[in-house]
C-alpha cells in the first residue's frame, strides 16, 4: 500500500504518470491493470502513459464520446432486450474492447431527476414571463432579460433542454424536445472500454471491475468526512502535511480490518458473495445478503445484541478504562483495575482478538 500527497492545484490527470513510474520501478510490478474513471484515465493519459509502458487499464467513455457511438448506424439498442450488457466494437477505438451497459434502474431515476428539473425551471421561467407582461413596471431590456434568464437557468443548468425568444418587450420559452428526446435515450446507459483481451478478463469481470471503484470512493469518503475527518489540515509544511495523509491512511486501514471483525456486531454486510448471488446481473445495483436484511430490519444480532454502527461500537468500546486506585488504607500500595466490559463489549474484544488485563 502507498499513498501520496499532490499540491492542492495538480489536476488528477497529472498525477497517473508519476503512479505509473511507481508501479515499475519501486514495487517492481510488471502486470498492471488500472483501473480508472473517465476524468482520471483520460484518453490523453491512455496515449502517452498507459500505453508506451504496456500497462492494461479498465475505464469508460465520456458522455460526448457515448452519444457519437449510439448515432453510429451500426448501433443497435436491441442489443439490451436480452441482456443488460453487450460487447461491441467501434473503429474509433481501435485495439480496444468496449462493453456498453443499460441499467434500466439508473435510466428511471435520471428521466424522473430530469423531468423535476424542467418543472421546477418552468416555474421561474413562467414568473420571468409574466414579469415581461405584468401592467405595473414591466421588465423591460433585452439585457435586464436575459440577466434574469441566466441567473435562472444557472441554478439546475438545464438551459440546453429550452429554447427562447427575448425581445426588449417581451421573453417566451419552449421545451427542446428533440434534445431532451436525444438525452433521454442515453438514460442509464455507460460504456466500459478496456485494453484487456477476452482471454484474459470476460467482459462481466471487466464491468465488475470498473464498478468495484465504488470502494475507492467510500475510502475517500470514509477519510474526508464519516471517521477519520482527515481535513481541516491546520499543518503548513509539505512535510507535515504529508505525515498528516500517511496516518489517515494507516488509520483507514486499520479501521478495514476492524469492520472485517466487528461485522456481526455491526449493520455492515458479513457476506457480500452472498448479496452478489442474488444479483440478476452485475450491471444491476448491488444486493445486500438476506443475513444483512435480516440485521437491518430486525436491528438484533442472532445473539439478541442492537446491532450498532461502528462508530457507536467504538463509543461503547471507549467506556473500558483503566483506573489507578491508591487505597486510604495506610501504607496500602496503589493499583490499577480495569473496567469490566459488558457480554456485547466482551464479543466485540474476542472479535478483534484483544484481552484486556486482568
Amino acid at each position: 500500500m502507498a499513498v501520496e500527497v499532490f499540491s492542492g492545484n495538480t489536476a488528477d490527470p497529472k498525477t497517473l504518470p508519476i503512479q505509473v513510474e511507481k508501479v515499475r520501478e519501486r514495487f517492481a510490478l510488471q502486470r498492471v491493470i488500472f483501473v480508472g474513471d473517465r476524468g482520471m484515465l483520460t484518453s490523453a493519459r491512455l496515449e502517452e502513459d498507459l500505453k508506451p509502458a504496456r500497462l492494461d487499464w479498465i475505464s469508460a467513455l465520456r458522455t460526448t464520446e457515448i452519444r457519437k457511438l449510439v448515432t453510429d448506424p451500426g448501433f443497435q439498442f436491441s442489443l439490451f432486450d436480452e441482456r443488460d450488457f453487450a460487447e461491441i466494437q467501434s473503429a474509433e477505438f481501435p485495439h480496444e474492447r468496449l462493453v456498453a451497459c443499460r441499467n434500466p434502474v439508473l435510466a428511471r431515476e435520471r428521466a424522473h431527476t430530469r423531468e423535476d428539473l424542467l418543472q421546477a425551471t418552468e416555474i421561474e421561467l413562467a414568473a420571468l414571463e409574466k414579469a415581461t407582461q405584468r401592467a405595473k413596471n414591466p421588465l423591460r431590456g433585452k439585457d435586464r432579460i436575459g440577466l434574469r434568464l441566466g441567473k435562472v437557468l444557472n441554478r439546475r443548468q438545464v438551459g440546453k433542454h429550452f429554447l427562447f425568444e427575448i425581445t426588449d418587450t417581451a421573453f417566451s420559452y419552449r421545451r427542446n424536445q428533440d434534445r431532451i428526446t436525444q438525452e433521454a435515450a442515453l438514460d442509464g446507459l455507460y460504456v466500459i472500454r478496456t485494453s484487456v483481451p477476452e482471454s484474459d478478463l470476460a467482459a462481466e469481470a471487466a464491468v465488475r471491475a470498473y464498478k468495484d471503484l465504488s470502494v475507492v470512493e467510500r475510502a475517500f469518503r470514509t477519510c474526508k468526512t464519516v471517521d477519520l475527518h482527515i481535513r481541516p489540515i491546520y499543518h503548513r509544511l509539505p512535510e507535515r502535511v504529508r505525515a498528516h495523509v500517511f496516518l489517515c491512511m494507516l488509520a483507514y486501514y486499520v479501521e478495514w480490518h476492524m469492520r472485517e471483525r466487528l461485522a456481526p456486531l455491526l449493520f455492515d454486510d458479513e457476506d457480500p458473495e452472498a448479496g452478489q448471488e442474488l444479483r440478476g446481473s452485475v450491471v444491476q445495483p448491488a444486493q445486500r445478503s438476506p443475513e444483512a436484511l435480516r440485521k437491518a430490519s430486525a436491528r438484533q444480532t442472532p445473539e439478541g445484541w442492537p446491532v450498532q454502527s461502528f462508530q457507536t461500537l467504538l463509543q461503547s468500546l471507549g467506556t473500558i478504562v483503566k483506573n489507578r486506585i491508591q487505597p486510604r488504607i495506610p501504607s496500602s500500595p496503589a493499583f490499577d483495575a480495569v473496567t469490566r466490559p459488558s457480554e456485547m463489549q466482551q464479543r466485540a474484544l474476542s472479535l478483534l482478538e484483544v484481552t484486556l488485563p486482568l
